[in-house]
């Protein structure tokens, strides 16, 4: 039982960082999404008609095919990460919200497939069609999978849509607020935050405002305590590029209004969706209890704009409300993102001790991974790839050899096989492992000798 329980953990700490690793690499990407908006929507700081023509497109294309190719390629290096975009494309046509979410599964699943296209593949590809078989192995596979993101996962995504924004429209009239955020706080991490407040709450808050002369509703998703509180906990007790990656996203979400800019960071470890969920209720219900409201929506949602129509005698009382899911959002967070730090660290003492067990191989005799590393990845190293790997199967040795190109050589290589005019640029992308210099990928003599020296190693 115990050992099962330990197992099951594992794999949770595995899956969420790989959604950190999914995440991380594109946070700059929407910071500079987020620094575009806050600045030239029309209700931005500096309003611009021709600039404002860039949010649209970033947030609907660019960062989910950023989030897929990146997915793709942690499983199967760039070739991966080309047929996870593709693949991503299937479920960002057609939609009118931010498909991050399909994004995270269409990216790895073109990663994985093609992966294992290729181990079944390229053993028996005949030496010189190595090329051609990728290029139409990655357009077909690529293109067959974008087919079923329009047809299976964008239904799917939107289906979830309707779901969230219908279970908002209900608990809302019903007069259960604080309940709401158990819909609004994951919808928003969805990208939903736009659908939810000025398809549902909006108008909602609207009519109320003709009777009240404020509304409560315009407050349920235009909050920025939750995502503040979980930003601040990542601040603080997170390390490496999380850590200094979160004040500028502090400072795009609470002062330009950006909530979009901590989705990421809830996305890359999910348990944080508790802390905003009863950030969000606490916030809630503190507005609720103090008769707090705005005479209009917050756009977009900063303190600034929630200071700007809040009427007269609210302000203290916003703030307030704010002030407390933020500090209900960082608590609750706080030990989901002790306990992603100490997976962060885990992770990395794992690979200083790989790199250092690597450091102290003398000889190619204990060899388990081969690369063939060229300009592309794809041309000659993979036709040399192909010819070493049937000349060790021939020997009887079970090595893993795969192609990559020069730059982006895979850090647990322990052998490096590249073109005398690529080896420096090879050894700098892999200092740990042993390098082959050759001249020839097709006939190079060189084959014959690191077989021997392998078998040599076997005996």
């Amino acid at each position: 039982m115990e050992q099962t329980a330990m197992g099951t953990r594992a794999r949770i700490q595995r899956f969420g960082r790989f959604l950190s690793g999914m995440v991380m690499p594109n946070i700059g990407a929407f910071i500079a999404w987020g620094l575009i908006t806050a600045f030239f929507i029309p209700t931005g700081w500096t309003p611009s008609e021709k600039l404002v023509t860039l949010v649209g497109p970033i947030l609907l294309n660019l960062l989910p095919i950023l989030i897929g190719y990146t997915g793709g390629k942690m499983v199967w290096n760039v070739r991966g990460g080309v047929v996870g975009a593709i693949a991503t494309m299937g479920v960002v046509v057609g939609a009118d919200i931010p498909m991050l979410l399909g994004a995270m599964i269409m990216g790895p699943l073109g990663g994985f497939v093609i992966k294992k296209f290729d181990e079944m593949v390229e053993p028996h590809i005949p030496v010189g069609f190595e090329m051609l078989v990728n290029n139409f192995s990655a357009g077909i596979i690529g293109g067959l999978l974008a087919i079923l993101g329009v047809l299976v996962i964008n239904p799917v995504v939107l289906g979830l849509t309707t779901f969230l924004q219908s279970g908002v429209d209900a608990i809302v009239k019903m007069g259960l607020l604080p309940v709401a955020s158990l819909f609004i706080e994951p919808g928003k991490v969805l990208f939903l935050n736009n659908a939810i407040n000025h398809g549902v709450l909006g108008p909602l808050g609207a009519a109320q405002v003709q009777d009240l002369g404020k509304s409560i509703y315009f407050l349920l998703e235009t909050n920025p305590g939750p995502g503040l509180g979980v930003l601040l906990a990542y601040w603080f007790f997170s390390k490496g590029m999380v850590k200094e990656s979160t004040p500028a996203s502090i400072i795009v979400h609470f002062f330009g209004g950006i909530h979009e800019i901590y989705f990421p960071y809830v996305l890359m470890n999910p348990a944080v969706i508790l802390a905003v969920i009863a950030g969000g209720m606490s916030g809630v219900l503190v507005f609720s209890l103090l008769g707090a409201g705005l005479v209009a929506t917050p756009s977009p949602g900063s303190i600034i704009a929630l200071m700007a129509v809040a009427p007269k005698g609210m302000h203290v009382i916003v703030l307030l409300g704010v002030a407390v899911s933020a500090t209900v959002s960082f608590f609750v967070a706080m030990p989901f993102v002790k306990r992603f730090s100490r997976r962060e660290d885990e992770a990395g003492a794992s690979l200083a001790k790989a790199k250092d067990q690597v450091k102290s191989i003398k000889g190619i005799g204990v060899v388990q991974k081969i690369v063939f590393a060229c300009d592309a990845g794809m041309g000659s190293s993979a036709m040399g790839a192909n010819r070493l790997r049937k000349k060790l199967k021939a020997a009887g040795l079970n090595v893993e050899v795969v192609h990559a190109s020069v730059d982006e050589v895979p850090q647990d290589a322990q052998l490096v096989i590249s073109h005398v005019n690529l080896t420096e640029r090879a050894r700098a992308a892999a200092p740990n492992a042993r390098h082959f210099s050759i001249t020839n990928f097709v006939n190079a003599p060189e084959y014959d000798d690191i077989v021997k020296e392998l078998s040599a190693g076997k005996q």
